[in-house]
């Protein structure tokens, strides 16, 4: 059988094995929080934000931004259906409830229209999801946000790299989050940060991340508020400098992989993969195709089909309303509709033509099967 092939793992050089090095071995005491510093400076210049925190999740990130948000019992909570647990379960933690809507056929993400028309008295937040590197329609967003006084908060953990209108993901909402974890473009292994250009939401969000610890307090050990303990580590900032440090070219080679599906996958007319409309940059965390409805192709041959080719597939998010973990009365066909007829493409940034190849091959025989 031929060499399997990932869906996913990180870029590591001999840079990220140095800084963590150095943070091992050095990173204590009056140092222990050095590289942190320097990793959430370094981010927040790249992203063109005033404030940064590094946290050890996204989740995290978006656990204390929504805190600060002051999103509590009987709030709403607006967002897509189709995305993973972990934009939802700091809603359900805080005590609000999500609501969610449908996405767009084209982008995937966040469907504008269906927001406005959830919008209720309770309703406190808007959360825009950039599934997979493509970017919500952000304009209509923050319009909407700014029409209902509800700040958007950008989940932009699958999007860094992406840009709209010349803004990069994650700087134009309330607040952004975003994801380190070992699948995403850039790694700490595990960890994420908190975005924002608005000083006293930085401030909230700082104190909230010290286990409720204004720097304000002059008293040592002594809390002002009950918060949190999403820190991200010193030796994981560390490999977040070096990663943080080679960007461009950790970006650049995910836009290149995709830029291969999609040349390579052109002739299927049946086959969508990830958009880039105009004004917008696709940072292309993950490779996807979606098939019309009309091909019958079928999430479940997609896997068999890569399965017997040795070869990692994710299927794309289930509707979140569908799992029954979350009360919901979610009925968005586009939502439950696409998972059905997609899958996510292996996209690690080593991966050869030679296997590139190999998954184009397995996606055209499941197009000709069904023809």
């Amino acid at each position: 059988m031929s060499e399997r092939i990932y869906y996913t793992k990180p870029s590591i050089t001999e840079l990220e094995v140095e800084y963590a090095t150095d943070a091992a071995r050095n990173g204590w005491g009056d140092r222990c929080y050095e590289y942190i510093s320097r990793f959430e400076e370094a981010f927040k210049a790249h992203l063109g934000v005033k404030y940064a925190i590094a946290t050890s999740s996204c989740t995290g990130a978006l656990h204390m931004g929504m805190a600060a948000l002051g999103i509590g019992p009987g709030d709403e909570v607006i967002m897509a259906d189709t995305n993973w647990i972990a934009t939802a379960s700091p809603i359900v933690q805080l005590g609000a409830t999500p609501v969610f809507v449908d996405i767009l056929p084209d982008s995937w993400c966040l469907d504008p229209a269906q927001v406005e028309a959830a919008i209720t008295p309770r309703t406190k937040a808007i959360v825009a999801v950039h599934l997979y590197g493509n970017l919500c329609d952000m304009d209509a967003l923050l319009s909407i946000g700014r029409k209902h006084n509800l700040p958007v908060i950008e989940d932009a953990a699958e999007a860094l790299g992406s840009q709209y209108n010349g803004n990069k993901a994650g700087s134009m909402g309330a607040f952004g989050a975003f994801s380190f974890h070992g699948t995403k473009t850039m790694t700490t292994g595990e960890g994420g940060i908190f975005v924002t250009n608005d000083p006293a939401l930085y401030e909230a969000v700082l104190t909230l991340s010290n286990h409720g610890r204004a720097r304000s307090q002059k008293k040592q050990f002594w809390p002002d508020v009950v918060g949190f303990k999403y820190k991200m580590s010193n030796i994981q900032a560390a490999i977040g400098c070096a990663q943080i440090e080679r960007i461009e070219e950790l970006v650049d080679r995910k836009r290149q992989i995709l830029s291969f599906y999609r040349d390579s996958l052109a002739d299927i007319t049946s086959a969508q993969l990830n958009p880039e409309p105009a004004g917008c940059i696709n940072g292309a965390w993950m490779p996807t195709v979606v098939f019309t409805k009309e091909s019958g192709v079928k999430r479940e041959a997609l896997q068999n089909a890569f399965a017997l080719e040795n070869i990692d597939a994710r299927v794309f998010f289930y509707p979140l309303s569908q799992m029954g973990i979350i009360d919901s009365n979610g009925n968005n066909p586009i939502a439950k509709s696409i998972p059905e007829r997609a899958i996510n493409l292996p996209s690690f940034h080593d991966i050869t033509v030679a296997e590139m190849e190999r998954v184009v091959a397995v996606v055209k025989k499941c197009v000709v099967v069904n023809e």
